[in-house]
C-alpha cells in the first residue's frame, strides 16, 4: 500500500473516530423489571431471541446433555456451507452398515442429491443419510467430525463436542442447550436451512436402487400433525426432534410472531414435555416482549451532523446505525429505558464501533456502528490513480525550455523592437522626408536649366 493510500486509511479512521466521540448517550434511569417464565418439566432449557441473541429464559442452559438427533442441524449447516444442493451423493458400505435406528432405508452404493439427502436428515432424521452427507462433504466422517468441532467453536459454543454426525449415542459426543442455541441461530440465518426445516412433506424420486418413491414427512408436531395434533403451535416455522434411550427427549423448535424471532432448545426431557415446555416458552415471550429496530428509535446518538474537520467537513455523515439492528424489551418498557454504552469489541473495515444496550441486569441487543461510505470531495489524499493521471496531465502541459533558446528569442524581440523603432520613426517623419526628396528633386531641375551650354566652334570653310 502506497503512503497515499496510508495517509488516506488514517484519515478515514480519524473522521470516523470524530463521529464517535459526538455520540454521547443520555443519562437512562427505569425500574429494570423483567417478566417471570413459566414453570417447565424439563430439566435443561433455553428460549433466544435470534435477532439479538437475547436470552429470554433459561434453566440449567449450560448443563451438558446428549444431544441424540439435534445433532443433525450441524450436519446439515455445514453440507450447506461446503456443497451444492445438485451435488450426487453416493451411499457407501459404511453408511448402511454403521447406522441404525431412524432412516429411509437406503442399499448399497444408492445415490441421491444433497437436496434429497438433506430433507431426508431434517424432516425423517434418516441416519444413513446423515452418514453419506458427512462423508461426501468431510471426504471422511473423521474429517467431517473435525468441521463440527470447529464450527462450534467459531459460534462461540464452550459445552460442546461431536463424535459423529447423526447423534446416536457416544459418551464423547454432548452439547448443551445455549450451545445448541448458538448452533441453531446460526443455521436458521441460512435461507436454504429455514426451507428445509419448514417443509412439511417432500417426496424423493425414484432412484438407481428404488424404483418407487420415497415420501417424508416432518417429525416436528408443532410444525405438522407426525402423531396427534394436540401440539400444533401456529407460530412454529420448523425444527429438529431428536430421541435415544440415554438421551432421553431433545428437541429445537423456531417460532416468529410481530417481528420476534425464536429458538427454543429442550433437552434430556420426557414426552411430551418437550412440546408442552416449548408452547409455554414461546406464548410466554410473545406476550411478555416486543422488538425495537435501533435506528428507528435511537435518539440519543448524533449520526447524522456532519463533524466539523475542517477541509473533511462535506455535510455528510461518516458513521450511522446498522439500519436492521434491534434490541428485545419487556412490553411494559419503552426503547429509551435500555442503558447504552459504545463498545470497541469488534471492529473491522466497515464497523468502527458497537453500541450495546443492557436491561435487567443482561444484553438485550446491539448495533454496529458502521461506515456511510461518505468521500471526502477534493482531499489532497484522493485514489493513487487519479493523482497520477493529473500529474501525468501536468507534466503534458509543461514546456521544458533551454537557456540558449532563451537568449535567442530575446535577441529576437530586441530585433522586432528596434525594426518597429525604425518603422516608427519612418511613419512619423513621412512627410518631412517626403518634402526634403521634392525639394531635392526640384534643385535638381532647376540646376539643369541654368546650367549654361556649350558653343560649338565654327568650322571655317
Amino acid at each position: 500500500m502506497s503512503k497515499r493510500a496510508n495517509w488516506k486509511r488514517v484519515v478515514c479512521l480519524m473522521t470516523s473516530f470524530l463521529c464517535l466521540l459526538q455520540m454521547k448517550p443520555a443519562e437512562v434511569s427505569a425500574a429494570e423489571y423483567w417478566p417471570e417464565g413459566p414453570e417447565v418439566e424439563s430439566p435443561s432449557v433455553i428460549l433466544m431471541e435470534m435477532s439479538t441473541g437475547t436470552v429470554l429464559y433459561e434453566k440449567n442452559c449450560d448443563e451438558q446433555n446428549y444431544p441424540a438427533s439435534i445433532t443433525k442441524i450441524m450436519t446439515t449447516l455445514l453440507a450447506l456451507e461446503n456443497s451444492k444442493m445438485d451435488e450426487i451423493v453416493t451411499f457407501s458400505d459404511d453408511a448402511i452398515n454403521n447406522t441404525e435406528g431412524s432412516g429411509i432405508y437406503r442399499d448399497y452404493g444408492e445415490q441421491m442429491t444433497m437436496e434429497q439427502c438433506l430433507y431426508a436428515v431434517m424432516l425423517n432424521s434418516a441416519n444413513e443419510c446423515a452418514y453419506a452427507v458427512a462423508e461426501h462433504v468431510g471426504g471422511t466422517v473423521d474429517n467431517f467430525v473435525k468441521m463440527m468441532n470447529d464450527k462450534a467453536a467459531e459460534l462461540g459454543c464452550t459445552n460442546t463436542h461431536f463424535a459423529n454426525p447423526h447423534g446416536l449415542f457416544d459418551e464423547n459426543h454432548y452439547t448443551s442447550a445455549h450451545d445448541m442455541a448458538l448452533i441453531a441461530k446460526a443455521a436458521y440465518e441460512n435461507e436454504t436451512f429455514r426451507i428445509i426445516t419448514g417443509t412439511a412433506r417432500y417426496t424423493i424420486p425414484p432412484t438407481n436402487k428404488h424404483d418407487e418413491e420415497t415420501n417424508l414427512q416432518n417429525h416436528n408436531e408443532m410444525l405438522y400433525p407426525f402423531k396427534t395434533l394436540n401440539y400444533r403451535y401456529e407460530y412454529c416455522t420448523g425444527g429438529k426432534t431428536g430421541y435415544t434411550d440415554v438421551a432421553r427427549s431433545t428437541l429445537v423448535t423456531y417460532a416468529e410472531k410481530d417481528g420476534m424471532n425464536l429458538v427454543c432448545v429442550v433437552m434430556h426431557t420426557e414426552s411430551p414435555s418437550q412440546w408442552t415446555d416449548s408452547i409455554n416458552l414461546f406464548d410466554y415471550a410473545f406476550d411478555n416482549f416486543q422488538v425495537f429496530n435501533i435506528a428507528d428509535n435511537e435518539t440519543r446518538y448524533n449520526t447524522s451532523e456532519a463533524v466539523e474537520v475542517g477541509a473533511l467537513n462535506n455535510n455528510k455523515a461518516f458513521v450511522d446505525i446498522d439500519k436492521n439492528a434491534k434490541i428485545v424489551m419487556p412490553k411494559t418498557t419503552e426503547f429509551g429505558d435500555a442503558a447504552s454504552q459504545i463498545v470497541y469489541d469488534d471492529i473491522d473495515e466497515n464497523v468502527v464501533g458497537s453500541i450495546v444496550y443492557n436491561y435487567a441486569g443482561r444484553e438485550v441487543g446491539r448495533a454496529d456502528i458502521v461506515k456511510t461510505g461518505a468521500e471526502i470531495d477534493g482531499f489532497v489524499f484522493d485514489n493513487e490513480e487519479d493523482m497520477e493521471r493529473e500529474m501525468k496531465e501536468q507534466e503534458k502541459s509543461t514546456v521544458h525550455i533551454n537557456p540558449f533558446t532563451i537568449i535567442l528569442v530575446g535577441l529576437g524581440i530586441i530585433a522586432i523592437a528596434v525594426f518597429g523603432f525604425a518603422i516608427k520613426k519612418v511613419v512619423d517623419n513621412y512627410y518631412i522626408i517626403k518634402h526634403n526628396m521634392e525639394v531635392k528633386k526640384s534643385r535638381r531641375e532647376q540646376f539643369k536649366k541654368i546650367k549654361p551650354k556649350r558653343h560649338r566652334r565654327r568650322r571655317r570653310r
